[in-house]
């Protein structure tokens, strides 16, 4: 064999090599955690197993879960590796407050996959009959409080701010879960409530006497849009076309944040992480008609520049991708350092002794505000 030849093939054997390493290595089975059965998150996460399914012969087991804690609690566990999660599980895990600020959890040490920034939004929403046309309506309101879910409670504390308005501005009419708030409109014991443009509850509003209208959010009013982000700096202005009473001709000029969110910990195999973020890039247009709101899962629609941190193996895909730049790394590095100050304020606090759990978040409440002000790091949520 003469050199020209044994170069070639050479060549042609880097080529087949470099050809295997790029394919997706991923284990017979998959488990994500994810929202409730019927949920949007949900079919998601169905529409993606039965690609992955198609694509690689990976089964993809979907666990559901009703709040944030039931939906992390398997990730953190181990018994399952990934999850479909909303910004309480994701933000308010990492943060370490609310349910996650007990003696039990935490700040989590969350890591992002991949965003869902698709056409819907998820915003309050309010009877089309209650006059409500711009969040400043809200005042003197009914407004729903869902017990036991703070995520959507703060979410409403943050929508009302932007109007400069409080809960002592509108009338709190409490509700024992998402759907009983829902109906609520329906049943008109409430005006507005916390939801997605693109849940089943959104199109039974819309279709009921009452009909449903989306407060408008300004995204010309610059100082309502920071308060709104002093209290929630996961939302950002969004016109929302997907959805009950939405279309492309028809937006709402809202507020919204990325749901679902695909994250893991950071304890999780960078190269499982690689190949997963991989799988759903590379089986993206098998599964983005599937199911509502799966466009958003597109490489153009990622925010690299958001409120949790990415993990090692995905930065790796989405820099092979030509997605990931310097600017992105700097924001990332930014995050872990916040995660590292929340991570020893609260080991700090688990070593001192406390009455009970109600003095122990006291002092974790306060040691977790004065940690990350020192650091230099804007607390944002300081009582809960």
């Amino acid at each position: 064999m003469n050199t020209a030849i044994r170069l070639a093939a050479l060549a042609a054997a880097f080529a087949l090599a470099g050809t295997a390493q790029a394919q997706v290595q991923l284990p017979p089975t998959i488990s994500w955690s994810a929202y409730d059965v019927g949920s949007g998150g949900y079919n998601q996460a169905v529409a993606i197993g039965n690609a992955l399914k198609q694509k690689y012969n990976v089964s993809l087991r979907v666990l559901p879960g009703k709040n944030d804690v039931s939906r992390n609690l398997p990730v953190r566990e181990g018994q399952v590796q990934f999850s479909a999660n909303g910004v309480g599980g994701a933000y308010l895990a990492q943060e370490g407050v609310f349910e996650f600020g007990a003696p039990s959890w935490g700040p989590q040490p969350i890591r992002g996959l991949m965003l869902n920034t698709s056409d819907q939004v998820l915003t309050v929403v309010a009877a089309r009959d209650s006059g409500v046309r711009t969040v400043a309506d809200l005042k003197g309101k009914r407004v729903a409080w869902v017990i036991g879910a703070p995520s959507l409670n703060q979410n409403i504390t943050a929508m009302l701010a932007f109007a400069n308005l409080t809960w002592n501005d509108v009338q709190k009419v409490e509700f024992g879960g998402f759907g009983a708030a829902m109906d609520g409109i329906i049943n008109n014991q409430v005006d507005a409530a916390f939801t997605s443009s693109i849940s089943g509850k959104a199109y039974q509003i819309a279709k009921s006497p009452r009909g449903l209208v989306y407060p408008i959010f300004p995204h010309s009013d610059k100082a309502g849009w920071a308060r709104m982000q002093a209290m929630a700096p996961f939302f950002f202005p969004y016109m929302g076309t997907e959805g009950a009473e939405l279309s492309k001709d028809k937006p709402a000029e809202s507020a919204t944040y990325p749901y679902p969110i695909l994250m893991t910990y950071a304890t999780q195999d960078a190269g499982l992480v690689y190949n997963m973020t991989k799988a759903m890039v590379e089986t993206y247009s098998m599964y983005k008609d599937a199911a509502p709101g799966n466009s958003g899962w597109a490489v153009e629609r990622q925010n690299f520049a958001w409120v949790i941190p990415f993990h090692d193996g995905a930065i790796r895909f989405w820099k092979e991708n030509g997605q990931w730049k310097p600017e992105h790394q700097a924001h990332n590095d930014k995050l872990i350092g916040r995660q590292k100050v929340l991570a020893a304020a609260w080991a700090e606090v688990k070593k001192g002794s406390h009455a009970d759990d109600k003095a122990f978040v006291a002092a974790w409440q306060k040691a977790r505000a004065e940690a990350l002000t020192k650091a230099g790091f804007d607390p944002v949520t300081q009582t809960w």
